[in-house]
């Protein structure tokens, strides 16, 4: 049995009843629960493509994540949540903040922003273009970041506290940088992170990475890693990512969630965040 639930943004208003009951009568849903997070679950829906359409239309009119899930669907039967970092994990994309201490913010964004669309192909390639636009300047501006800049994004740490209740490991994996990686694994107690190499000499950036580049099949790769660490199938795995260099890792999971993506990420994954934070997911299991 297939359930539907709809979750309204916290900033969002509250969910018209008279709105509700249509989209119950459209799905044939066998009744209504109100979740104690506010949202509601539609229970034994009909879930055709053409009834998805018309769900997907009138949410995103109204601002409302939605999303089709088993009626025993448990966090507890995934084994490893892992989370690209940039625009993900975090509200940022800490290489344009960088980026901006060095008044190059427009220039080194364009090509972010062309290469998560899917555009620039060669994810390395934009990488090293960006890097080296940052050619001399001081390490000291990645702190700045840091602790200027840097916000988890909402729902973040609600959603982490309910994987780890659940028995699961964390991955962070990132086309970023280890310098904030590092961080945020301490900070949010993480299992796992991996990402690019700032090569730094005599306190100034060289506008180089040290080591092998952490491209989408990087991202993949650290995937399949981890889980064969931890004896695990990638099908046990929840990945959450914003961007087409996380398309790769994607594949490989038993559920892929897009998080307030670029529509290229939207249209290849099994589930989809567009308006409130990380902890949508944890509306989608039974307690």
């Amino acid at each position: 049995m297939t359930n539907l639930v709809l979750t309204v943004s916290k900033s969002g208003p509250s969910v018209d009843p008279t709105w509700l009951d249509a989209i119950s009568i459209l799905t044939q849903a066998q009744g209504q629960k109100l979740l104690s997070t506010g949202a509601t679950r539609l229970q034994e829906v009909s879930d055709t493509p053409s009834i998805r359409q018309e769900v997907d239309r009138q949410c995103d009119e109204r601002h409302i994540d939605y999303a089709f899930v088993a009626d025993d669907f448990k966090l507890s039967d995934f084994k490893l949540v892992a989370m690209d970092m940039d625009s993900t994990f975090i509200t940022i994309e800490c290489i344009d903040e960088i980026a901006d201490m060095f008044g190059l913010k427009a220039e080194v964004s364009a090509i972010t922003e062309a290469t998560m669309r899917g555009e620039i192909k060669d994810f390395s390639e934009s990488l090293q273009r960006r890097v080296a636009l940052l050619k001399g300047l001081d390490a000291s501006a990645l702190q700045r970041v840091y602790d200027e800049r840097l916000q988890l994004s909402p729902g973040a740490t609600p959603m982490l506290a309910a994987a780890r209740q659940a028995g699961l490991k964390t991955l962070l994996v990132s086309g970023g940088f280890t310098f904030f990686t590092d961080r945020l694994r301490e900070r949010c107690n993480l299992d796992f992170t991996h990402a690019n190499t700032l090569e730094i000499v005599d306190g100034k950036l060289t506008g180089r990475v040290v080591g092998d580049i952490v491209d989408a099949q990087g991202k993949a790769d650290t995937l399949q890693r981890v889980c064969d660490w931890m004896g695990i199938t990638t099908s046990q795995t929840i990945v959450l990512g914003d961007g087409a260099n996380d398309l790769k890792m994607m594949a490989l999971t038993g559920m892929s969630v897009a998080y307030h993506a670029k529509p290229v990420v939207r249209a290849q994954t099994t589930h989809v965040i567009n308006f409130g934070g990380l902890d949508v997911l944890l509306d989608w299991f039974e307690v």
